[in-house]
């Protein structure tokens, strides 16, 4: 796995202090453009496009693959602050993506880390309130890799916090095809309760997190809506002018559903936010998902991005 520059900026002062994003994708390029004033930042890529994305943006960046066994890069002399976004590994129950990330980041003195995993790792908490307290219970080898990577990385010589996150939505992170093939969702009494975030307030919550957040310490990342899932489907419906999903008996779902999307259906929590806002003192720009839709723009470009961090 080798690192490499693609040429950055060469405006940045050499006295700048530095940020390093592993998995710069769409909330790596969103903290860019909140620190690039700040920090000289570089984002790790695994392709050409997505390195010229980032070097628009205004940071360096730096091919990565944390899929292949080489460990040929240093990226821990590049800064003693990092940002993790990078997916778990594809497959398993360890996860070996960030097996392999650690020894790049080694310095001499540990630094500040964010870690930012899913609120996937609470698993079916059957619509209880959920806090960073309760004990994570995964249901899928894909939240239980994400708990493996907090594992490892909060015991690390890094000053690791992680943020815990749920569905993701944005104008272009929208369950658009899903509307559109109208892929039923349970009945109500069968539903299950879900929790948003605005991609931008994750962004900002990132930016609080790496100056406040506590070492070790996790933070439910999550705005202050709990909807049942057919009721969010319904309001990003309503926004765009879609047909709202057919609801089904849970039994016709689970004879239609793949493994995956089954797992989605089945955990059902509401997270509670209070750290989040009282020790990384964030103030959500949309306190809940009908603010975030109210400020979308009439024409979001189709994503089938179903909203889970992966």
């Amino acid at each position: 796995m080798s690192a490499r520059s693609t040429k950055g900026p060469s405006r940045r002062r050499l006295g700048q202090p530095r940020l390093l994003i592993v998995g710069c994708g769409d909330i790596g390029l969103r903290i860019v453009a909140q620190l690039r004033d700040r920090f000289r930042i570089f984002g790790t890529v695994t392709n050409e496009a997505s390195a010229a994305a980032v070097r628009r943006a205004g940071a360096v960046p730096l091919l990565l693959d944390l899929d292949q066994g080489e460990r040929e890069a240093r990226l821990g002399a590049l800064a003693r602050t990092v940002i993790v976004l990078v997916p778990t590994s594809p497959r398993g129950r360890r996860d070996a993506r960030a097996r392999r990330l650690l020894p790049l980041l080694h310095p001499v003195t540990a630094g500040r880390l964010l870690y930012i995993s899913t609120s996937g790792v609470y698993g079916d908490q059957r619509g209880a309130w959920t806090d960073e307290t309760t004990a994570p219970a995964p249901a899928s080898d894909r939240a239980q890799r994400r708990l493996d990577a907090e594992s490892r990385l909060r015991a690390s010589r890094w000053h690791a916090a992680v943020l815990r996150v749920p569905g993701i939505y944005a104008p272009d992170r929208l369950p658009v095809e899903r509307l559109r093939q109208a892929i039923p969702v349970a009945l109500p009494e069968q539903d299950v309760i879900t929790n948003h975030i605005h991609a931008d307030d994750l962004a900002q919550a990132c930016v609080a997190a790496l100056f406040r957040a506590a070492p070790a310490r996790v933070y439910n990342i999550v705005d202050d809506s709990q909807l049942l899932l057919g009721e969010y489907l319904d309001r990003v419906a309503d926004r765009l002018g879609l047909a709202r999903p057919p609801r089904e008996p849970w039994d016709q779902l689970r004879l239609a559903a793949g493994a995956q999307r089954m797992s989605f259906l089945s955990e059902s929590r509401r997270l509670r936010n209070a750290r989040m806002k009282r020790e990384l003192r964030v103030r959500l720009r949309y306190a809940n998902v009908d603010a975030g839709l109210a400020a979308l723009a009439p024409q979001p470009r189709p994503d089938p991005v179903r909203g889970e961090p992966e």
